[in-house]
C-alpha cells in the first residue's frame, strides 16, 4: 500500500492522497467550512480545567467528546459530505476506519441522505459496528488491519461509482477539523498553546492552519504516543515514513503512515511533537475521570498527559487549550485504564507476604495494612509452590493508597513485621528503581532482580 500510494496505475491509488502531489489546505478553506457545517455541528465547549490546580500552566479543554457521535471526525466527514455534486450524493461514498470517522460520515451519511459504505478491519469492536449500522451505513468487515480496509474500500469506491473519503488526509476532512481552531481562538483568545492529539495528522493539520493564520505567535504541539509515534518520525526523516504499530489504548491514534497532505500542511507550522508513555495516557484518562467527570478515550487523552507529565515545562505559567478530541473507549477498556492509572500513581500497589500457617495470621496481616489507612482490593493464598517452610502460606494481597506516601509506610511497615516481603516495583519515582511494565508480572520482576 505505501509503495502505491502515488502510483496512479494502483488498483489503490488515492487521487486526493497523492504523494507526489500534496495538497495545500488554506485559511480560507476552514473559514468556508465553519459556514457550512454550522447546522449540523455542535460548537463544543472550551472550559478551565481543574488540571490548572495540580500543574503549572492555566490550563482549558476542548471538549470533542461531546459532538453527536461522541469525536470530531463529524466535522470533517459532514464539510466533505457536503461539497459532494448531485451524481455522486446519488452513488455515495466509501470510507475506512476502526471506529471514530465510521461514525461520523455513517451518522452525516443519515443526516444528509447521502448512502455510506464503511469498510472496518476485524479487530474493530463490535459496537462501533453495530453504531455504523445504526446510523444506516453498510458495513463491510474486511481484513486483518487498516491497511487491508483501506485497499478494500477503495476497490468498492471505484466499482460501485462511490467517492472514497479518507478519514485524515482528504482536503475537505482536513479543513472541517479546522474549524476547532477557529472556536479555539474565539473561546480563549489570549490562549498561548494548543496541544493536540495526532494519529493520521488532519486534525494537527487543520488546527494549526487555522490558529497560526488568526494568531501566529500562539504555540501548537501534537502529542503521540509512544507505541505510534508516526508523525514525530516523520518530522525527523523529513518525509512520511511508515511505523510499526504496537497496540495501544490510544486506538483512534494507532496509524503507521500519516497523511501526505497532513504533513505537507503541518511542516512548516508545528511548533513541537510531544511523545507520551502508556502510563501517562492511562494517569491522563484517570485524572478527566476524577477532576473533571469526563469519559474520554486513549487519543482523546494525549494532550492532558503531556501537561500531566511534565513533558513540556516552556508552557509553565502560560494558558494552554487541550483538544479531548474523542470519548468512545469500551468500558472493559475504561477499567483497566484507570486501574493502570491508580498503579501508575502508586494509589494501587501488589505485594507478597509469607505468613504462618496459625491461627489468626491472615487476621492480624489484615488488621496491619489497615491500621494505616490502606484498603485491601484484593487477596488470595499460595501453598503449594511455596518453598522452604512448610508451615507457612504466602499471600498475594492488592490494596488501594492514598499516594507514595502511603505506600512507603506500607512497605516499612510490612518490612517490620514479616521477613519475606516481595512487592511489584512499578513507578517507585526514585533513579535506583527499575521501571517495570505494567504488563509484566510480579515473578517476572523476581527472576530479572
Amino acid at each position: 500500500m505505501i509503495a502505491n500510494e502515488g502510483d496512479k496505475n494502483a488498483p489503490d491509488y488515492d487521487p486526493m492522497c497523492d504523494k507526489n502531489n500534496p495538497r495545500k489546505v488554506t485559511f480560507e478553506d476552514v473559514s468556508a467550512a465553519a459556514f457550512r457545517i454550522q447546522s449540523g455541528i455542535m460548537k463544543t465547549p472550551c472550559l478551565a480545567s481543574h488540571i490548572t490546580n495540580i500543574c503549572n500552566a492555566e490550563v482549558y479543554l476542548k471538549c470533542e467528546f461531546l459532538q453527536y457521535t461522541g469525536s470530531f471526525k463529524e466535522r470533517g466527514a459532514r464539510n466533505a459530505l457536503l461539497q459532494l455534486n448531485d451524481q455522486t450524493r446519488t452513488r455515495g461514498v466509501a470510507a475506512a476506519s476502526l471506529g471514530n470517522h465510521s461514525q461520523g460520515i455513517s451518522y452525516h451519511g443519515k443526516m444528509l441522505n447521502i448512502p455510506v459504505t464503511v469498510v472496518m478491519p476485524g479487530v474493530a469492536p463490535l459496537v462501533k459496528l453495530e453504531k455504523c449500522r445504526g446510523f444506516g451505513a453498510n458495513v463491510v468487515v474486511h481484513g486483518a488491519n487498516m491497511m487491508d480496509a483501506k485497499k478494500e474500500a477503495i476497490r468498492l469506491a471505484k466499482e460501485n461509482g462511490q467517492v472514497y473519503i479518507n478519514g485524515y488526509d482528504h482536503p475537505d476532512i482536513i479543513a472541517g477539523q479546522g474549524t476547532i481552531g477557529l472556536e479555539i481562538l474565539e473561546q480563549v483568545p489570549d490562549v498561548d498553546a494548543v496541544l493536540v492529539p495526532v494519529g493520521g495528522g488532519g486534525l494537527l493539520a487543520g488546527i494549526i492552519i487555522a490558529v497560526k493564520h488568526l494568531k501566529p505567535s500562539t504555540l501548537v504541539y501534537g502529542v503521540e504516543t509512544d507505541k505510534c509515534a508516526s508523525m514525530a518520525t516523520s518530522l525527523k526523516k523529513g518525509e512520511p515514513v511508515a511505523c510499526d504499530v504496537s497496540r495501544t489504548l490510544a486506538d483512534g491514534l494507532a496509524v503507521g503512515l500519516v497523511g501526505y497532505n497532513s504533513f505537507f500542511n503541518i511542516k512548516p507550522l508545528v511548533d513541537k511533537m510531544v511523545v507520551v508513555t502508556e502510563d501517562w495516557a492511562a494517569r491522563s484518562i484517570l485524572r478527566i475521570v476524577e477532576l473533571e467527570k469526563y469519559v474520554v478515550e486513549g487519543g482523546g487523552a494525549v494532550a492532558c498527559a503531556a501537561i500531566l507529565s511534565g513533558l513540556v515545562p516552556e508552557l509553565d505559567g502560560k494558558k494552554v487549550v487541550c483538544v479531548l478530541s474523542g470519548g468512545n473507549i469500551d468500558t472493559s477498556i475504561l477499567s483497566v485504564c484507570l486501574d493502570r492509572g491508580l498503579v501508575a500513581e502508586q494509589r494501587m500497589v501488589k505485594f507478597k507476604v509469607n505468613v504462618s500457617c496459625s491461627p489468626g495470621s491472615l487476621a492480624r496481616l489484615c488488621e496491619l495494612i489497615g491500621s494505616i489507612g490502606v484498603s485491601i482490593k484484593d487477596i488470595g493464598q499460595e501453598r503449594a509452590w511455596l518453598k522452604g517452610n512448610i508451615f507457612s502460606v504466602r499471600v498475594k494481597v492488592v490494596c488501594e493508597t492514598t499516594g507514595p506516601e502511603n505506600v512507603n509506610q506500607l512497605r516499612e511497615l510490612m518490612a517490620a513485621n514479616y521477613k519475606d516481603v516481595f512487592f511489584l516495583k512499578d513507578h517507585q519515582g526514585t533513579e535506583t528503581t527499575r521501571h517495570i511494565s505494567l504488563t509484566e508480572s510480579l515473578e517476572e520482576v523476581h527472576r530479572k532482580k
